[in-house]
């Protein structure tokens, strides 16, 4: 196993990627996009088909040639023999969040070190927290590897933001709202933008949001307002539980409140609540001509790919966080966010924005770790616990430009 000293005087390594989604195929293009860090790239799924439709997109855009591979990612030995194959620094996971745990396993065993974007959950309970991986520091720190959780946008980006914000505008933050709009249009009659199971499992399940100390539990899309989004204009938003709430109020305890708020349009509420109705979002397996079978799972088969959208998607992303609190005694506010258009992603690399989105922080988290010593530790760490700086200065550079505004009315009560 190389140590990680040794590790760190590595500057350009090679990197296995697993996950040809609409996520996966973003990470592996702007990987190829920066060859001069990720100098093998092999992209790894259970559907090889994929990964080489990919390599041939990366292959004729940039000119860029990636290694492709079949692997079942929930078995653990499967992963272990393809890592001992191709010898890679780093193992990217962009595929289910159910797989989380086996990939870290395998990241053990073969002495590698870990990204994600999204935190584990288990496939039978519409449950995630980041216990399960958090159980794993003292593993990672022993073996001298590095496991850098949920570094996608949200989470991942928006807590870069809020330790940006921590660092450079405030002696205290007391309320934070994470705020997603996709103002796009796909023109499909119903879609996900990303994996449809853990998509719809997130948002039917109950809401929560933390104040005062506590764990708030609301009835699903209970809590809704309109909010202004810049250069989209207002558009109603819902109070969901997302997962990155639960390591910010751990790593920023001065935190009053913090909730997540998403925008979904009428006639997807509509067409989510049929389908809850009629019990086609359940994910307790059910008898169908002699065959248990998922309702959610079989509904993802008949619903759009959300790698599919890409192409006639129209329209803008706008991603948040804002923020208010306390500097040299007086009180501020802050809000920092990007947009990110459908349109212009698609041309650079063939996906929608949501993918782009979680893709690009993927990439970028993994190049800090591979060439920014800041950014590479033994344990297992949530984005917001490393150093904002250099990560803010790569969204600029990599597709993901922020803005931010000072001192302006938030729509908020406090």
């Amino acid at each position: 196993m190389a140590s990680l000293k040794t590790f760190k005087r590595n500057k350009m390594s090679k990197v296995l990627i697993i996950g040809a989604g609409g996520v996966g195929s973003v990470v592996a293009h702007k990987c190829a996009l920066n060859s001069n860090v990720f100098t093998e790239i092999l992209l790894a799924s259970r559907t090889k088909a994929k990964c080489d439709k990919i390599a041939a997109e990366i292959r004729e855009m940039h000119g860029v040639t990636i290694q492709t591979a079949q692997v079942d990612a929930d078995i653990v030995a499967e992963t272990v023999l393809l890592i001992k194959r191709f010898q890679p620094t780093m193992l990217i996971n962009v595929a289910l969040p159910y797989q989380d745990l086996t990939l870290m396993e395998a990241c053990l065993a073969t002495g590698i070190h870990y990204l994600d974007t999204a935190n584990y959950e288990p496939k039978d309970v519409a449950k995630f927290e980041y216990s399960w991986q958090w159980a794993y520091q003292e593993r990672f720190k022993e073996a001298g590897l590095m496991a850098l959780l949920g570094c996608g946008f949200d989470p991942g980006v928006t807590q870069v933001y809020t330790a940006y914000a921590n660092k450079h505008h405030f002696d205290e933050m007391h309320y934070l709202d994470i705020i997603d709009c996709n103002a796009g249009d796909h023109g499909k009659a119903f879609a996900t933008n990303f994996n449809p199971e853990i998509n719809i499992r997130e948002i039917t399940q109950p809401g929560r949001y933390w104040e005062n100390g506590e764990w708030v539990e609301i009835p699903a899309m209970s809590i809704h307002k309109p909010i202004e989004y810049p250069g989209i204009g207002p558009k109603e938003s819902y109070v969901l539980y997302h997962e990155e709430l639960e390591s910010l109020v751990k790593n920023f305890p001065t935190l009053k409140r913090a909730r997540f708020w998403m925008t979904f349009g009428q006639a997807y509420i509509t067409h989510l609540n049929v389908l809850e109705n009629v019990g086609m979002t359940s994910i307790k397996p059910i008898k169908f001509q002699g065959m248990d079978i998922v309702p959610l799972e079989f509904l993802k088969a008949v619903l759009p790919a959300p790698d599919s959208l890409g192409e006639n998607y129209s329209g803008q992303t706008s991603i948040g966080c804002q923020i208010k609190g306390i500097e040299n005694g007086e009180e501020k506010t802050y809000y920092v966010w990007n947009n990110c258009d459908h349109a212009e992603c698609y041309k650079e690399v063939k996906a929608q924005a949501v993918s782009y989105t979680t893709g690009v922080p993927a990439m970028i988290g993994a190049m800090l770790m591979l060439t920014n010593e800041e950014w590479l530790k033994p344990g297992v760490y949530n984005v917001e616990e490393l150093n904002p700086d250099p990560f803010m200065d790569l969204l600029n550079q990599h597709g993901l430009p922020w803005n931010e505004r000072i001192n302006v009315p938030l729509p908020h009560e406090y």
